[in-house]
């Protein structure tokens, strides 16, 4: 009766040994598989600051070509768009509608392909010191995500710099191919550091700050806050450098561009120190 008890008891060990370790298995398992969504998302909010700097670089690029045209400036820029982009433009008393038409079949611009329409309208005063462009994406897509949204840029002549600036309201919802899709609002600024007046937009660089949400689908929701200023250089697809915090209920860390280079490398640094390289689409 002994021998019997002694064996009972070392299967009820074995047992729970093993319902313990596939207990942990399973707990290793869930946290990995939530790392890996948590860095989807970060990847996927950086396509979208890829895809929202790039549509801002062409609408303030229009706004500023069609201006210096009109103007005849000697200064004015040249325009930043390929032949493949249709440009109509509607011109009436105070007023301007420009419209891009990337076509269906696409047209590459610094990179990417660009589908459908941008629509930008805006009162003109050229005395004034503060112009509101209206702008809006119909049926258009950067590359293969789906781009909608119709918001405001606020262009101001002069900032407290000295600087031309414009504030960007956010307004935008994006869906990948395999259905994902992302909505953000928020704010950015946007302040003309070099290159104004030079007669070349793309040799212009702007430094970005800010704050925004952007929303997920499955409910998440990650804020994000300029912690260094952004450097836009015209040139290059990417930031080029700043950090930007972000955050989600039991998840955060900071976004870093790097220092300087024009690439797709980035690093993430997760709250508790931890750092991840990042490589950008």
């Amino acid at each position: 009766m002994k021998e019997r008890h002694v064996f009972k008891k070392s299967i009820f060990m074995l047992v729970f040994i093993a319902f313990a370790f596939v207990s942990c298995s399973d707990d290793d398992s869930s946290e990995t598989e939530e790392q890996n969504l948590d860095m989807t998302e970060v990847m996927r909010a950086a396509e979208v600051d890829v895809a929202s700097e790039s549509i801002s670089d062409i609408i303030i690029g229009s706004y500023e070509f069609q201006e210096s045209s009109e103007l005849n400036r000697t200064t004015s820029s040249q325009s930043n768009l390929p032949d493949c982009v249709t440009i109509t433009i509607i011109v009436e008393q105070g007023f301007r509608e420009i419209t891009l038409d990337f076509g269906t079949e696409g047209c590459i611009v610094n990179g990417h392909l660009l589908k459908g329409q941008i629509v930008l309208s805006y009162t003109r005063n050229v005395e004034a010191q503060e112009i509101l462009i209206n702008y809006a994406l119909v049926d258009f897509y950067f590359d293969t995500k789906q781009m909608i949204g119709s918001r405001t840029i606020l262009r101001q002549l002069s900032n407290d710099n000295g600087n031309p600036q414009f504030t960007h309201n956010l307004d935008l919802t994006v869906t990948w191919p395999n259905g994902a899709e992302a909505s953000r609002e928020g704010l950015k600024i946007r302040e003309w550091v070099e290159g104004f007046g030079s007669g070349v937009f793309s040799d212009n660089v702007f430094e970005v700050i800010g704050n925004w949400t952007t929303t997920f689908v499955n409910g998440n929701t990650h804020t994000f806050e300029v912690l260094t200023p952004l450097r836009r250089e015209v040139g290059c697809s990417y930031f080029v450098s700043g950090n930007v915090d972000i955050q989600r209920a039991n998840f955060g860390g900071t976004f870093g561009y790097g220092n300087g280079d024009c690439d797709n490398e980035a690093t993430f640094t997760f709250n508790d120190g931890t750092e991840i390289p990042i490589i950008l689409n």
